[in-house]
């Protein structure tokens, strides 16, 4: 009788996730470097759902078939590379044929070093993977190259000025990947250019429909959701077409609509906080002063 496996997997180490794919034993107990053809599993042998402890990178040169991270289906046909930080879970691939390296490096090895604390600031990790990165020719080559020296670093020498060399190749890779997701933001607005018109449509519906005095202010969670991003994504994007983040559309739609209520209504600075989904007025009027210059009341009086 065939056992199933579990919905949930979570790899408890290096050496987990090298037996569970059929590879040879990690050199490195912290780091390991893969080439995704090397990996023998049938499809039906994975879970549904994995969950690592390490930072992943993973670049995928082809692939038949889709991954789900999320409720986002992503076809990894054309190749990209796509970062998972520890403890997301995301769902197993299910294809017939890949190739690519992935990159894992376990939490710990970045201890006593300045990229433990800085990591967090590539948003990138955050991202879903049909939010990957795809790479020109020139980057692709660029990129390469680190994965090679990081590969041969891990299968030639282990000695004491290892984990430096790891650490300031991982950190150069993480940098041209910063570099060149902006370069992605910048020529594919062609591909976005009708975000902000459906950003405001969005956010039109949710304040004008009566949702916001039942749910609250939007957030940035939910606008992402609504236009099929996660959010560090959506914000770093709306950064590289307006120079400002989802929350300062949030708050510029919100003092937009206040200026109506409050030009063209008798609705009170209270009753005009709570339809908005402000929990108390005074979080309303802060906002609006710090935007305007304005008070709410001092804005109406403007109209008399």
């Amino acid at each position: 009788m065939k056992t199933e496996a579990p919905a949930l997997y979570r790899f408890e180490s290096l050496n987990d996730f090298h037996r569970v794919f059929g590879l040879p034993k990690p050199v490195h107990p912290l780091v390991s470097f893969i080439k995704i053809e090397d990996m023998k599993i049938s499809p039906d042998a994975l879970p549904p759902s994995i969950v690592l402890p390490f930072y992943k990178i993973a670049y995928k040169t082809s692939l038949c078939g889709k991954a789900r991270y999320g409720q986002n289906y992503y076809d990894f046909g054309e190749g990209g590379l796509v970062f998972t930080a520890p403890g997301q879970i995301f769902e197993s691939p299910v294809s017939q044929a890949s190739s690519g390296y992935i990159l894992l490096v376990h939490p710990d090895f970045f201890l006593r070093y300045p990229l433990a604390g800085t990591i967090r600031q590539y948003r990138f990790f955050t991202y879903a993977a049909n939010e990957a990165l795809y790479l020109s020719d020139k980057e692709r080559t660029v990129l390469f190259s680190v994965f090679s020296i990081i590969e041969e670093e891990l299968n030639s020498r282990i000695d004491h000025f290892s984990q430096d060399v790891l650490i300031s190749q991982i950190e150069l890779l993480l940098n041209y990947s910063n570099r060149f997701y902006g370069r992605q933001f910048i020529t594919r607005k062609s591909a976005t250019n009708d975000l902000l018109q459906r950003m405001e449509s969005v956010l039109d519906d949710y304040l004008n429909s009566g949702k916001s005095s039942e749910n609250g202010i939007p957030t940035v969670q939910f606008l992402a959701e609504k236009l099929d991003m996660s959010a560090s994504y959506l914000s770093d994007m709306l950064r590289s077409l307006t120079g400002e983040n989802a929350l300062y559309h949030i708050h510029e739609k919100l003092v937009e609509k206040a200026k109506e209520k409050l030009s063209t209504s008798n609705l009170s600075v209270s009753e005009i906080a709570f339809e908005l989904g402000f929990d108390y007025p005074q979080s309303f009027s802060r906002l609006f002063k710090t935007k305007t210059s304005f008070s709410p009341l001092a804005f109406r009086q403007s109209f008399n």
